[in-house]
């Protein structure tokens, strides 16, 4: 598999390159150099999960990694479902919370940490990355307890719910975090410089987690095609989902699986009040705002990273933007749907709350809506209870995190500081 840095497009390397550098010259993100193609699109989706994701994914890396390597990867990775609910007639919720950090990012992470410790070897890696919330969890998870490899995790203080923070800061071992003074794009550009500092990368072995990081990117591809897969046949041409956005790596990888052969009508692009990218497609201007914080606290990112690798995807397949809308969800409205969902029978929260208010906006009669679920409803506990007046019980691996102290260090927004710290 060849990529591409977007900002350079002199700059080539294989996977197993852009998995280990994270970003190319200038921070540029890498973008295949070409998009597979299946022809059996209804054979696969006809498979299991782990078997169909083993050939979507050997599509990209059968080549260079091994099919039996891919396999094996895959199958340790992927283990657990990703179930999709019917809420109402026509709007279906795609479960992403079942695996053991109860969030959607556990797809990714445990891929990528697995491609990482299979190409490292007996060589020490420092995994450096951002959260707004549950990529942390994940990532601490998916790379907990790894032989030679330690995990640096950076979240805005104070702009994560308690129990995401429970989560991932409680574990301690090779997994270190800083909370940090500022938003989620300080934290990320935090990352972006350290990844920019040659000496750095060298001395302790840089790497990143976010999803900047292809490999995180077509484990996310995998679940699209669970979606469709899960739907009444005669649905899946008029297919539309509605995808919760903050980095817009989701998006992207939502979008690969259609360039793939997936039979997804469109794509909505849902963001709350930081609505950088539904402003850009309704105007042409890039114009990021300050981040305002919301209940949706992970699509808190007014400078998405990964929507450049969307506008190269769109321009490799000769697709308009305007094929891509984008839905700007108030907390108002993020509210009022998270109650008329739970009135229907159905327990979500704020950020699939957001992408089902979406689908409503946006649905034409004859189409069929999927939103994605990213999190668990206990993970945003305090505002579920507080908007439903409930008392949700928290799932085991909640519980247990609770009640454990937190092990995080504060961070001024200062790159000098983090040097230091990484050394």
């Amino acid at each position: 598999m060849e990529l591409y840095n977007l900002k350079h497009p002199d700059q080539t390397v294989s996977f197993s390159q852009a998995v280990r550098q994270g970003l190319g010259r200038d921070r540029g993100l890498f973008f295949p150099s070409s998009l597979p193609k299946l022809d059996n699109v209804d054979e696969l989706l006809a498979m299991p999960f782990v078997d169909r994701s083993v050939a979507i994914l050997n599509a990209w890396l059968g080549d260079e990694l091994g099919e039996e390597t891919v396999a094996s990867l895959v199958r340790d990775a992927f283990t657990f479902d990703a179930p999709l609910a019917q809420v109402c007639d026509r709007q279906y919720c795609l479960e992403l919370f079942h695996g053991p950090t109860l969030a959607f990012k556990d797809f990714g992470a445990r891929f990528l940490a697995r491609v990482l410790s299979h190409l490292a070897g007996e060589e020490s890696l420092t995994i450096l990355t951002a959260t707004s919330g549950d990529t942390g969890a994940a990532v601490a998870d998916a790379f907990y307890g790894l032989d030679n490899i330690k995990v640096v995790i950076l979240y805005p203080e104070g702009r994560i719910s308690s129990l995401q923070e429970k989560m991932f800061c409680t574990l301690g071992g090779n997994i270190q975090t800083l909370s940090v003074a500022g938003s989620f794009d300080d934290c990320q550009s935090l990352v972006k410089l350290a990844f920019e500092d040659e000496p750095l990368k060298q001395a302790i072995g840089l790497n990143s987690a976010n999803s900047i990081n292809i490999a995180r990117l077509l484990a996310q591809i995998c679940y699209y095609f669970e979606a469709v897969a899960q739907l009444p046949e005669e649905r899946r041409h008029q297919a539309v989902i509605s995808v919760p956005s903050g980095n817009f790596g989701n998006l992207t990888a939502g979008l690969l699986a259609k360039a793939m052969g997936l039979p997804v009508k469109r794509f909505i692009a849902a963001t709350n009040s930081n609505d950088t990218v539904p402003r850009y497609l309704s105007n042409g201007q890039w114009e990021v705002r300050p981040t305002v914080a919301t209940r949706s606290n992970a699509m808190d990112v007014s400078a998405p990273n990964n929507w450049p690798r969307v506008e190269a995807l769109c321009q490799a397949k000769g697709w308009s933007l305007a094929q891509l809308e984008g839905v700007a969800v108030s907390e108002a409205e993020c509210e009022t749907q998270l109650t008329a969902l739970h009135k229907g029978g159905y327990l979500s929260e704020p950020h699939a709350a957001v992408a089902s208010r979406a689908l409503s906006l946006s649905l034409n009669p004859e189409e069929c809506g999927i939103f994605l679920g990213t999190a668990h409803p206990a993970k945003f506990k305090e505002s579920v209870d507080e908007l439903l007046g409930l008392d949700l019980p928290l799932p085991e691996a909640l519980a247990q995190a609770a009640v454990k102290p937190l092990l995080s260090e504060f961070l001024a927004n200062s790159f000098e500081e983090l040097r230091a710290k990484l050394l």
